[in-house]
């Protein structure tokens, strides 16, 4: 099976309050895109890797490679105005793969079993979606009243996300829609059907300051655990 990943890397992110491009921000002195790079590279030294970046970040990119001494194999494609974009954009450089997984950049504690486990429901089904369960409780707003709703019945949605290489790539050939939150929505939207899979809760988003917070505490816990590798 020849796989690849492309991992997404977008702007700099208004809710982190910095300047720094968040994927460019570091963790335990390591940029967190660096991270998620070296837990696919150790999962699979053999696997195509594919960096979507906004195109005024590449630069600063290119310095931190060199400032960290960074070695691991990694194609670097401009993003587009949108994630959808992004991924259109770089899916022409995974064509010869038979399965891509598409992942956060600001995921960096994505697991060596997680990443497995990804490619291997992708072979059996052509599709893997990462997801948890909600443990908060939930309201719906309806006619701006927030109303009770089951928490059941929702999950939150993580990446990877992993797809049979040809399908993944007729599918971003529809045309953008909204409602496009994530590569399986396109994929759905194509007429593909989805399998679901269960995630981890350490795979947490970089997304806002206090996730910073999160993440430096959880580096620190993680770097004994032989699942995360990459920390070290």
């Amino acid at each position: 099976m020849k796989k690849a990943v492309i991992i997404t890397a977008g702007g700099i992110g208004s809710r982190m309050k910095q300047n720094t491009p968040k994927q460019f921000i570091e963790i335990g002195s390591i940029p967190i895109l660096m991270l998620s790079i070296k837990a696919f590279y150790l999962f699979d030294n053999a696997i195509k890797i594919v960096i979507t970046l906004p195109l005024h970040a590449i630069p600063e990119w290119e310095k931190l490679v060199k400032k960290h001494h960074f070695k691991i194999s990694h194609q670097i494609v401009a993003g587009g105005k949108t994630r959808f974009h992004s991924i259109q954009n770089a899916l022409p450089h995974v064509q010869s793969s038979d399965f891509v997984a598409i992942h956060d950049g600001v995921r960096p504690f994505v697991s060596q079993e997680m990443i497995q486990h990804t490619f291997i429901t992708a072979h059996d089904f052509d599709a893997a979606i990462p997801v948890l369960p909600i443990t908060d409780s939930i309201r719906i707003k309806k006619e701006n009243q927030l109303s009770y709703f089951d928490r059941k019945l929702v999950y939150s949605v993580q990446t990877p996300q992993c797809f049979q290489t040809e399908k993944i790539i007729k599918a971003y050939q529809l045309e953008y829609k909204n409602d496009f939150t994530d590569d399986s929505s396109v994929f759905e939207n194509n007429g593909e059907t989805l399998h679901f899979y269960s995630g981890i809760p350490e795979n947490i988003k970089i997304t806002n300051p206090i996730d910073l917070v999160i993440a430096t505490a959880m580096l620190e816990y993680l770097k004994n655990n032989e699942q995360f590798p990459q920390l070290d």
